[in-house]
């Protein structure tokens, strides 16, 4: 515990330090000049002062009033010398939050009955933070186990519906890690963007509700076929409506409104513009992006230019012009994210794991 005792006059310097020796394992530091005592306090924190009313250019109270300015000092235990008749002194520097009160002249038995107790007060006060300090961690490891064993189930919930697609589990990982990108381009705060990150792979949810003979023909779809293919976006919201989960409802937001278009000509809803849920016009645009960049049975990658300049062409009609230059922003972010989620490297067990 630190004391530090601030008196311009070097007598009661030295007697406050040998009556307060004993209360501390570590000796007092004694200033002379309230000004420099300040700059000291800047740099440490001692555990109590003493401080003296009667100096020049800087009095007890200014001091107090500095020393209060200073960070991390508003609960550090002051303990002002005052005279007797000092009753005005006293309320003032009371109002200034001050702890204590010695009288002059200062008697041995009361200074170390006084700051005993504050020091005490102060080391209880201490051990109470240490230990709050500790819950908190552990409270905060087992909300991020709890978070991290969501985002698997909410993983493996969504890859059961690509297990019927012919899109691969790299797939979801690619748009979610896209997705991400987006929402930090566009400066969405840190929360947000982990939301995104863990949600938009349920994105397609709903097609768990579409028919095989529909989901996985081989040809173009017909009128009623198409009909019901778009239900997929409904089915999705429906799946993960009504949770209390902020995730989930961020996967519900995002299962109605990633098909929906810019224009206003998307389903399931027909929504334009901002009426696009910000999380729906992400995903959107990194899903499309992924899809167009990957190999499919029925068409080679694209490149990054050739996927760019199409989807430049759809800002204002298909896609969101503000989430399609953020997806762009960074090319060397998405080579990096389409190289650490190829369709064949790493394992789908790895990819789990870092999903996760």
């Amino acid at each position: 515990m630190q004391i530090l005792i601030v008196d311009d006059n070097p007598a009661n310097l030295e007697l406050f330090g040998h009556m307060l020796e004993m209360l501390s394992d570590t000796p007092p530091v004694s200033m002379s000049d309230p000004g420099a005592a300040l700059a000291w306090c800047a740099d440490n924190d001692p555990d109590l002062v003493l401080v003296d009313y009667m100096m020049p250019e800087i009095d007890g109270l200014e001091f107090l009033r500095r020393f209060r300015a200073l960070p991390g000092k508003e609960q550090t235990p002051l303990v002002m010398v005052t005279a007797d008749t000092q009753n005005k002194i006293r309320h003032e520097a009371l109002r200034l939050s001050a702890n204590d009160f010695l009288t002059k002249p200062v008697n041995f038995i009361e200074l170390n009955a006084r700051v005993g107790n504050l020091l005490a007060l102060g080391r209880a006060q201490r051990q109470l933070a240490h230990h709050a300090a500790r819950l908190a961690d552990e409270v905060r490891k087992a909300t991020a186990d709890i978070a991290a064993r969501e985002r698997e189930a909410i993983y493996r919930l969504s890859r059961a519906a690509e297990f019927r697609d012919p899109e691969t589990g790299s797939h979801l990982l690619r748009m979610a890690a896209f997705s991400e990108l987006i929402a930090r381009n566009l400066g969405l705060p840190e929360d947000e963007c982990e939301r995104i990150l863990a949600a938009a792979p349920m994105h397609d949810i709903g097609k768990l509700g579409i028919p095989d003979a529909i989901l996985l023909k081989p040809g173009p779809l017909d009128s009623t076929e198409l009909e019901i293919m778009r239900r997929h976006a409904q089915i999705g919201a429906d799946i993960l409506a009504d949770s209390a989960s902020p995730l989930l409802q961020a996967g519900a937001l995002i299962a109605a409104s990633h098909h929906e278009r810019y224009d206003g000509s998307g389903y399931p809803r027909g929504l334009a513009g901002e009426a696009i849920p910000l999380y729906g016009r992400i995903v959107a645009a990194a899903d499309v992006f992924d899809a167009l960049t990957s190999a499919r049975p029925y068409k080679p990658a694209w490149s990054f230019a050739q996927a760019r300049s199409a989807m430049e062409a759809g800002c204002g009609s298909h896609f969101d012009p503000a989430c399609v230059a953020a997806l762009f922003r960074d090319e060397a972010a998405l080579a990096a994210i389409r190289q650490r989620y190829d369709d064949h490297h790493p394992s789908p067990q790895q990819q789990l794991k870092e999903a996760a």
